[in-house]
């Protein structure tokens, strides 16, 4: 099957986007893993679906998945690209727009050159991110807490204490003194790959700068160190204003590009996110079946 593809990015954060509006392609995870191989396929962090909306007072649907083929709830930068390719496509018109996720419905926004995305309310119940909290003694931390981690490794263990929370998907935030050097290749995955994570968790390496200024390495749960994650930069700027480091709005510098991150403090109130979205090239590929 031969299939038409764009290529964007998002702060360095890379999908191929796939037009599934007018016909569904049913993609396998082979398929998937073979679109973001960087050798074989396209390559790509994430697969996005464009699909059409699930209901009234919906303008898409849209599904995200990661390279190793596996779907997920949230993706914010994938959530900016995304609004970018329906608008250069001509699939919508609209300055906001509606759209369905795994996680629940998200309002994105276009804001001159950027995107602004409403990513929804974070969640702190650590049963919801989901984090299984059982005989852990949380650490306070400014207003909020942060809970420790057994880590084994060189027959040692020693504690990670770690922020837990969910913007549509698990994160848990490290404070590090320089993100250069934060150890990111060797505690990112087994921070994510924990067994108190029980879908996994994206590992977030926060450096702070200043009250509205920070530095972020993500490990996502399915890629491996991205260039920038969006969820990421959501739940860093949130467990940093919870922990009393900052103060909204925060310019959150990743390896691939800044992303303004805005959040009341308040939970009932949901974060903004502003960045870039970039089309980077077009074209079709034939997918191997099978796979």
């Amino acid at each position: 099957m031969e299939i038409a593809f764009t290529k964007m990015q998002g702060a360095g954060n890379d999908f191929v986007v796939l037009d599934e509006t007018q016909q569904a392609y049913q993609l396998s995870p082979e398929h998937i893993r073979f679109l973001a191989d960087r050798h074989f396929g396209v390559g790509a962090d994430q697969v996005l679906c464009v699909r059409p909306a699930p209901g009234p007072d919906i303008d898409f649907a849209y599904a995200i998945y990661n390279a190793d083929g596996g779907e997920v709830q949230q993706c914010g930068n994938g959530a900016r690209c995304f609004a970018r390719f329906v608008r250069d496509k001509g699939l919508s018109q609209k300055d906001s727009l509606r759209v369905q996720t795994l996680s629940g419905t998200i309002v994105l926004q276009f804001a001159g050159d950027g995107v602004t995305v409403d990513m929804g309310r974070p969640v702190f119940d650590p049963l919801q991110a989901p984090f299984t909290a059982t005989g852990l003694q949380p650490k306070p931390e400014g207003a909020w807490q942060t809970w420790p981690l057994a880590r084994e490794d060189q027959g040692q263990e020693t504690l990670l204490y770690v922020a837990v929370l969910s913007m549509g998907n698990p994160h848990a935030v490290l404070l590090v003194d320089d993100v250069d050097t934060a150890p990111v290749a060797e505690i990112g995955p087994l921070i994510g790959n924990h067994h108190r994570f029980p879908e996994r968790a994206n590992a977030g390496f926060l450096q702070v700068v200043g009250p509205h200024h920070v530095r972020l390495r993500v490990y996502e749960r399915g890629a491996g160190e991205t260039l920038a994650c969006g969820t990421g930069a959501c739940a860093a700027v949130v467990a940093g204003i919870r922990m009393g480091y900052l103060a909204s709005p925060v310019q959150v510098r990743t390896l691939g590009g800044e992303l303004s991150i805005a959040w009341s403090g308040q939970a009932a109130d949901s974060v903004f996110m502003t960045g870039p979205a970039t089309t980077v090239f077009e074209g079709r590929i034939q997918l191997p079946d099978p796979l």
